[in-house]
């Protein structure tokens, strides 16, 4: 009898997980849920899972395994949402970029059960494609990718091994990291972008002159901003910051720092140390670039394949699972 895995949110994310667990339809039952009925119609059609229900009571009650694939800002109405459906020991995973405020949610909701943190970085064939939602959703969107993954202290191990198992099903490599380490290097790589965006817009966008550089704004203006409306919406990205307050703080007095130097080096006529803060940046940005695309990260271990019938063993015995004092 297949073991169920509900996906709960349908976009791009969510249906991505879907599509990549078909590779295993004799062994899972993908059931779907989003609040958004033509969004479950079409990843039906999409084949990112075997059924939807749209009644939350329905999605996860027979679930072993939950993915919260939405928004940080609708996560913790979920949990309270979804807990007294859950069967014990069910595991709860999630892809939101701060894990430290969902840890605590969880902590006050699931005494029964069990959550683990993932946040996934995509596949380095796809960082140029800037569409999202369903449309956007594949198969192999997290192949040879990464996904930090984190708990809380007393997590079982059993269910840390089985979250780093589900993430090797994806395609993806997982690294093992404290959930406020986590928070860190997501701050620096997945927020900090954002609100820069932000800022941008907020000293350009009807600002003396706009009215006329509007009209002649062009790619790198477009590629800069977007960042602020593609990864998160407004809500979610206050959240997330204010989530993880010191972190994302610390991480904009970094990037004050460096604006700042190019300011003193252009108000001081300093030519080669313009040139020099340029150089930099482009040689920094290429050597990430061909890093990511050959997964050349010396830390990582060898990518294992997964053992199918451990993992289920795990997912069939996670009502066993005991937490630590």
């Amino acid at each position: 009898m297949p073991v169920q895995i509900t996906i709960i949110g349908l976009g791009q994310i969510g249906a991505s997980i879907g599509l990549a667990l078909g590779a295993h339809k004799d062994s899972i039952l993908r059931v779907g849920h989003d609040k958004k009925k033509d969004v479950e119609r079409d990843a039906l059609q999409k084949g990112a899972v075997d059924k939807v229900e749209h009644h939350l009571f329905s999605a996860v009650s027979e679930a072993r395994l939950v993915v919260l694939a939405m928004p940080v800002s609708q996560v913790r109405e979920t949990l309270n949402l979804i807990v007294p459906d859950l069967k014990e020991g069910t595991i709860i995973l999630d892809t939101t970029p701060v894990k430290a405020g969902v840890a605590k949610w969880a902590e006050e909701n699931l005494s029964n059960c069990y959550y683990v943190g993932l946040a996934p970085a995509i596949n380095p064939e796809f960082l140029h494609d800037l569409k999202s939602g369903q449309e956007s959703a594949r198969a192999d969107l997290f192949t040879n990718g990464t996904c930090l993954v984190g708990a809380a202290y007393g997590t079982p191990e059993e269910a840390v091994t089985l979250a780093v198992d589900f993430v090797r099903l994806l395609g993806a490599q997982p690294i093992l990291t404290d959930i406020f380490e986590s928070d860190g290097l997501m701050t620096t790589t997945h927020i900090l972008p954002q609100l820069v965006s932000a800022a941008l817009l907020n000293a350009t966008v009807d600002q003396p002159g706009w009215q006329e550089a509007r009209k002649v704004a062009n790619r790198a203006y477009e590629t800069m901003t977007s960042g602020v409306s593609y990864y998160d919406e407004a809500d979610s990205l206050r959240m997330s910051a204010m989530q993880n307050r010191i972190g994302t703080v610390h991480a904009l007095d970094m990037m004050i720092a460096t604006l700042r130097g190019f300011r003193d080096d252009l108000d001081k006529e300093d030519d080669d140390g313009v040139a020099a803060r340029l150089e930099t940046a482009l040689e920094g940005r290429q050597r990430w670039l061909h890093e990511r695309a050959a997964m050349d990260w010396d830390t990582l271990p060898k990518a294992e394949p997964v053992n199918m019938s451990s993992f289920f063993d795990r997912l069939f015995g996670t009502a066993m699972f005991r937490k630590k004092k």
